[in-house]
């Protein structure tokens, strides 16, 4: 009776198919073996979410799983072995009947359990948000990430390159920004130097700014500047363009997506405190608590707060930082949401990082740490909150939404730090510029997701909307020239505080987006079909708020992927065709006969083709791409720009991450870009690379667990970028760096507490080098020897 009202129950969710063969596939499924990612928690919706995940029926008494918690199921299992790992230390067992399982106890007589149950409750699963794919072997990195509207999905299945760095690497590597995570990518360079007060990157050679980061998969709402990682979980990275799965990002970066994932209360409590010291004399501490309560434990609150304050690595420089984070979240079997609020400061004093220009030849650049412009300060402040939500519409539909708003601030010395035209001797002619300015966003997406079966075809369907509106304001003021060196420099001349920041650009991104992703022979094959609609709206305002530009355009972006299994599930064959998008350029030189003419909105193309394989502790990707994007050049007949140009990009990466030997752990990469300018104003530039393109880059990281006390484990990273040239002309060109990078962690127990000790120095030679490149023209320098020490205890 029990077996045939389970079979009723889903058969009645799929009209399309008969009894018969539900109960055929059902019977078939235990024989396949899955990846899951399945987080520790209630054991009602782990099994609930089983169920669907593994194509089987479950069936159990409430009762006996009410109040039961689960250690979770992570990695690839079969139907059998992977209920039973579920059910590990939670009292019950399963057993094998007909067309799927029953839950019983451990000590219930055997027989047909299905028959004796008084209530049956049929196990569907969901696709949940908030349920992150379980971290792979070493812990360095989880086994997916989310892909955007497609949401968390195992690396094997993914047809993008991408890669998911976890808590445990932001606590052991004492990363303290989203930068010092990234750090350990081959694909990623940075465009700010240290000790700046905004952190941006270069994904495949392409800019991502920090307002350009997502936050749990939304835009707009991530802090500006530095994001702190106290309250991260995960920082996950999609390279290449992304439009159909993200939509436009604000600035329009089409290099890929840096995604922030904030933390949860997990099953067991948290209570932890990090002290933490940074040469040359910045101390700090963060505290993280979290709790699970009420029926099932369903309901969870994290707090996460960090403050520091001192020395930098910028000569003279100081530095104080705080951090208050609060994640609310509620996890019932259909019903899921959370609600994170938090507030962030940076206080800069005395000094900042600084980029330079050159007249001729390419100096030496001076010591590290080196600060230009003594006395200048700077000030950002975030405030953000964002609500997410899910529901069970049935047992295979789910609709979900999400809003958030982000008021961000700024104050002080905080662009336009630079050193311009630096002759051979050293000597350059400055400026500094007093800002201020403001941000305020709103962020928000709904959507439907489903699963649906055409004969043996399943589909994994999307449609979604995003919104988001940007409205900001800005004023500075400029100081008198003033001339100094890089080696010797100046006390320089401040400019005066300006006043109130006007508004200046109200911008509005709006998208509508359906994706299906087709499952052929048991998911051996997965093609996944996109398309978003994207409109930008952005009117742009003087200091006495007359419009002086107004835009309204829109495009199609679609998207193709195909993932192929064709020996089994360690090998995975990807290919895509996707598109970024960008607001169109708009004209700004004043001589032109189409000055302020702007243009549609312009796309980046992307071709890529992979090869994975999962060993079961080591994963390795080995990738191809070309991405295309268009630029304005100039037709000097008719004296107007035109957005006919094109930079190309070629590439071929390698990565990897896992365990080489029980203990040894490696993490890093290989990345060979050819970034050439294939259209350019006259030809002039045509063949020319791309300025900031190193040609090879490459990052590899090591731990090893020592054998014979293997609580403490050494841990060492070397990181290489190429040369690169400077401008587009290619007349200028930084040489090649490498940077080491050496470590140690000893984690015990004392008197039953965990408590972690950790140390490492970075740049450990001392060397002074350009970094890389930020603008056209204008590099950036590294930062000197960095000691970092942190304590971090359970109470």
């Amino acid at each position: 009776m029990g077996t045939r009202f389970a079979l009723t129950a889903i058969a009645a969710s799929l009209p399309l198919f008969s009894h018969a063969a539900i109960a055929a596939e059902v019977a078939a499924a235990p024989a396949a073996a899955r990846s899951y990612a399945i987080p520790a928690g209630p054991l009602q919706p782990a099994l609930t979410r089983f169920g669907l995940e593994a194509g089987v029926m479950i069936s159990y008494t409430p009762g006996d799983v009410a109040g039961r918690q689960t250690g979770g199921l992570q990695g690839r299992h079969g139907a059998s072995d992977g209920l039973a790992a579920l059910l590990r230390g939670t009292g019950l067992q399963a057993v094998a009947v007909p067309n799927g399982f029953a839950v019983r106890a451990a000590s219930a007589p055997a027989g047909d359990a299905a028959v004796m149950l008084p209530e049956v409750t049929v196990a569907a699963g969901r696709i949940d948000a908030e349920a992150l794919p379980a971290p792979y072997a070493g812990g360095q990195v989880a086994r997916g990430s989310r892909l955007g509207l497609l949401g968390n999905t195992d690396v094997m299945d993914s047809p993008y390159s991408s890669m998911s760095y976890t808590a445990k690497t932001i606590e052991d590597q004492q990363a303290k920004t989203i930068g010092d995570v990234l750090a350990n990518d081959p694909t990623v360079r940075f465009t700010t130097s240290a000790g700046h007060l905004y952190e941006n990157y270069t994904v495949r050679g392409f800019d991502i700014s920090s307002s350009d980061l997502a936050w749990n998969g939304m835009y707009g709402l991530a802090p500006y500047g530095h994001s702190p990682t106290e309250f991260v979980e995960r920082v996950e990275l999609l390279r290449g363009p992304t439009a159909l799965l993200t939509g436009m990002s604000p600035s329009g970066a089409v290099g890929g997506v840096i995604n922030i994932v904030p933390k949860r209360a997990t099953a067991d409590p948290i209570n932890r405190f990090t002290a933490n010291y940074v040469s040359e004399g910045n101390v700090g501490g963060a505290v993280d608590l979290g709790r699970r309560f009420g029926p099932d434990n369903a309901f969870g609150v994290r707090f996460n707060g960090a403050y520091d304050d001192g020395r930098t690595g910028v000569d003279g420089q100081s530095k104080k930082r705080a951090l208050g984070a609060v994640a609310l979240d509620y996890a019932g079997e259909r019903v899921r949401a959370s609600l994170d609020a938090y507030a962030n400061e940076e206080d800069v004093r005395n000094g900042s990082a600084w980029m330079a220009s050159f007249t001729r030849t390419v100096p030496e650049p001076p010591k590290a740490g080196t600060n230009i412009l003594p006395g200048a300060w700077g000030k950002l402040r975030n405030r953000a909150f964002v609500a997410r939500g899910e529901v069970d519409i049935t047992q295979d539909w789910t609709a979900y939404a999400g809003l958030g708003s982000l008021h961000y601030e700024y104050s002080g010395f905080i662009n336009g730090t630079r050193a311009n035209n630096v002759q051979p001797n050293g000597n350059y002619t400055g400026y500094t510029y007093n800002q201020k300015g403001f941000t305020d966003t709103f962020s928000a997406e709904t959507g439907v997701r489903g699963n649906v079966r055409t004969g043996p075809v399943t589909h994994k369907l999307v449609l979604g909307y995003t919104y988001l509106g940007l409205r900001t304001g800005t004023i500075n003021v400029t100081s008198p020239a003033f001339i100094s060196n890089i080696y010797s420099p100046i006390t320089p001349p401040l400019a005066t505080p300006p006043s109130a920041a006007p508004k200046t650009n109200d911008t509005t991104l709006t998208s509508l987006a359906l994706a299906d992703t087709l499952g052929f022979l048991d998911d051996r094959v997965q093609l996944t079909l996109g398309v978003r609609h994207q409109r930008v709206q952005a009117k742009n305002f003087n200091a006495t708020g007359a419009i002086t530009a107004d835009y309204d355009e829109s495009a199609l972006t679609p998207t193709l992927g195909l993932v192929v299994k064709p020996w089994g599930p360690q090998w995975s064959l990807y290919g895509n065709y996707v598109e970024g998008l960008s607001q169109g350029d708009t004209v700004t030189d004043i001589s032109a006969a189409n000055y302020r003419q702007t243009f549609a909105p312009y796309k980046t193309r992307q071709m890529e083709a992979g090869v994975k394989w999962d060993s079961g502790r080591l994963t390795q990707t080995l990738s191809v791409f070309q991405i295309k994007r268009p630029s304005l050049i100039k037709d000097t007949a008719s004296n107007t720009y035109n957005p006919d140009g094109e930079r190309r990009h070629r590439g071929v990466e390698w990565n990897v991450y896992g365990e080489v030997l029980r203990g040894t752990r490696v993490l890093g990469g290989l990345a060979y870009t050819r970034a050439v300018l294939t259209h350019t104003a006259g030809g002039a530039y045509d063949g020319n690379t791309a300025f900031g393109s190193p040609t090879w880059s490459g990052n590899l990281g090591l731990e090893w667990d020592l054998p014979w006390l293997p609580a403490l484990t050494l841990t060492g990273r070397v990181t290489y970028t190429g040369s690169q040239f400077v401008n587009t002309a290619n007349t200028q060109k930084i040489d090649s760096w490498t940077r080491y990078d050496i470590g140690a962690r000893y984690v015990t127990r004392i008197q039953g507490k965990r408590v972690g000790f950790y140390a490492s120095v970075e740049n450990l030679l001392n060397k002074s080098y350009w970094a890389g490149s930020f603008n056209d023209g204008y590099v950036t320098q590294n930062a000197p020897r960095t000691f970092k020490l942190s304590t971090t205890v359970d109470f």
